[in-house]
């Protein structure tokens, strides 16, 4: 009954810490020991194990502890933790999420509006990004659906270098609707934009710093002659 009473309140305490057991948090008897460079030191007493962890100046911590014995690894644990969190930071901000943008038009768009729909066309699929096309139907237009077929067509041909029709235009009530997929991948449209933004920036060094010697070269300009005084 007590043991199970135990188990209940263990159940009920919450959530189980996932950070590994280090030093003296360990109630093992012995473990399997790995260095600092990951050599196998074999199988130690728990004691030996936190007495070299105090003569390297490092921390004892639990790797595997389901293992039998447990591993344990001579780390320095603050440094370990904070690459790790570094890592998966990096991790976050390189991952790529699908977004998908959208572009409404009319069937009777201007040359001049369409230019300016199809210029964010452009931008979207270079950011590797989806596009979701819809052409608005008002009136008498819905009798003519052909006319935003055409015009989903058109645009497709006109970006087709950087996107491809991912979903053909299909009537959706009184809209009508075409996906446009990239070429590329938000990947490697992240790794170009972040190269050119490199290259931006070493440019305007690069002529922040071909300007100084040119103000040096006018400073260090000769005096004019009517400035020199004349021998008596």
């Amino acid at each position: 009954m007590a043991v199970r009473q135990t188990a209940a309140w263990c159940y009920r305490g919450g959530s189980i810490s996932a950070e590994p057991r280090i030093n003296d948090r360990i109630r093992v008897p012995e473990v399997r020991l790995v260095g600092p460079s990951g050599e196998q030191v074999g199988i130690v007493p728990l004691a030996k194990a936190l007495e070299l962890a105090q003569e390297y100046d490092l921390d004892l911590v639990e790797v595997a502890a389901t293992a039998r014995p447990p591993v344990c690894k001579l780390m320095d644990y603050g440094k370990f933790k904070y690459e790790s969190a570094m890592k998966a930071r990096e991790a976050r901000k390189n991952q790529a999420h699908t977004v998908i943008k959208e572009m409404k038009l009319r069937p009777k768009i201007d040359p001049h509006d369409y230019d300016t729909k199809k210029g964010h066309v452009v931008r979207f699929l270079k950011q590797g990004d989806k596009v979701k096309i819809t052409i608005m139907f008002r009136g008498r237009e819905q009798s003519r659906p052909e006319l935003g077929f055409r015009l989903l067509q058109r645009l497709a041909s006109d970006v087709e270098e950087l996107g491809f029709i991912e979903s053909n235009p299909k009537q959706d009530g009184r809209n009508m609707i075409m996906v446009l997929g990239p070429h590329k991948k938000k990947t490697e449209a992240m790794a170009e934009a972040r190269e050119a933004q490199a290259a931006r920036k070493a440019g305007r060094q690069g002529s922040t710093h071909d300007a100084e010697p040119a103000g040096e070269a006018a400073e260090a300009q000769p005096e004019a002659p009517g400035d020199t005084p004349s021998e008596a």
